[in-house]
């Protein structure tokens, strides 16, 4: 009931164009069919999503399927080389892509505080989009809620993907051995330094760009080329040393990697340098780490160097028979140091 005594007005402005959400929007009813409608709907449009039904129904896959889900709180939503929608869609794919899957679907699941710009939302939604349809997906279901001002710092995102599994494709820790050689597919470092120079407004130069990037296509070069690939990895919290400690502990050897092999960029170099940072603990959202047979380096770098997120992937280690969990660094004069496991991230929120 208004201040007028009618019960068939609402007091709340209901529309999306240049405004802030309302709680009202995320309570089910005209507001929330509305912004579903209007701003998810019709830029995300495709036969499965149309329906609006609570869950998608979606075609046999004909092989197993992969499914994997995760939640992005970056900060900020926006930062040199991409936004949060970006990177939501990207990180979901990568997840399915280095397990050999082929990735077919994502649902997406909006968690946007009271009070954030609806244009704010409208051009992460217009991102998701870009990049959904980059990658050849289909965000095919979702959900939207609002929370109190205070609860979500903006807008938190969840993607859940599904894809089936790529014929043949046998990865896993229990395949590495000894004498297994480590692949990079590129500079190492570039997001985590670019979110931390747009978040404390570093003056670090220009040449700092997030790498977020879809890798299904460079996992599928990959994994054409004939190589032994044994196990794949996308080393993005806690960087390239998380990575490697896992697998490890997972495998049971100690590895050793190669520090001038290791293609780092002269901007991500300079600003560890001045900040105290080893490249190796920084996150990555654009790259993969591979594990492929000796004989097989060669062939492996040529499929990803063939690709222009791959052109400069590198050999930057190897697996040693020595008892493991262990990660050591080769250093410049030829001295080895332990690379210890990062205990936390150097940089909360960096995805």
């Amino acid at each position: 009931m208004n201040s007028q005594g009618d019960w068939n007005t609402c007091p709340l402005p209901l529309g999306i164009n240049g405004e802030t959400l309302l709680l009202a929007h995320g309570e089910g009813a005209r507001a929330t069919r509305r912004l579903i409608r209007e701003l998810l709907v019709q830029p995300l449009s495709n036969e499965f999503l149309a329906p609006l039904d609570d869950a998608a129904v979606l075609p046999d896959p004909g092989r197993p399927i992969v499914l994997s889900t995760d939640s992005y709180v970056v900060s900020p939503l926006f930062f040199p080389g991409g936004d949060i929608g970006r990177l939501a869609v990207h990180g979901t794919i990568n997840d399915l892509a280095v397990c050999g899957a082929e990735p077919l679907y994502l649902s997406m699941a909006i968690i946007a505080e009271e009070g954030l710009a609806i244009d704010t939302l409208r051009r992460v939604v217009e991102s998701v989009r870009d990049a959904a349809r980059d990658c050849g997906v289909w965000i095919v279901t979702g959900d939207t809620k609002v929370v109190p001002r205070g609860a979500a710092d903006g807008v938190f995102l969840n993607t859940t993907g599904l894809g089936r599994l790529r014929p043949g494709v046998r990865l896993g820790a229990e395949r590495v051995q000894p004498g297994d050689r480590i692949l990079v597919s590129g500079t190492i470092g570039d997001h985590g330094l670019a979110i931390l120079a747009a978040r404390e407004r570093f003056d670090l130069g220009e040449a700092l760009v997030s790498d977020t990037a879809p890798l299904h296509r460079l996992v599928a070069r990959l994994l054409d080329s004939g190589a032994d690939v044994k196990f794949l990895r996308d080393p993005t919290r806690g960087g390239v040393s998380a990575a490697c400690h896992e697998l490890s502990e997972a495998t049971g050897h100690a590895i050793r990697l190669d520090e001038s092999s290791t293609p780092v960029s002269e901007a991500v170099r300079g600003a560890c340098e001045l900040l105290g940072l080893d490249p190796f603990y920084v996150a990555n959202e654009g790259k993969l780490l591979a594990v492929v047979a000796e004989p097989d380096v060669d062939r492996a770098l040529e499929a990803l160097r063939s690709e222009a997120i791959g052109r400069n992937a590198a050999a930057i280690g190897q697996v040693i028979a020595d008892p493991g969990p262990l990660v050591l660094v080769r250093g410049q004069l030829g001295f080895d140091r332990i690379l210890d496991e990062p205990t936390g991230a150097p940089l909360p929120r960096i995805c």
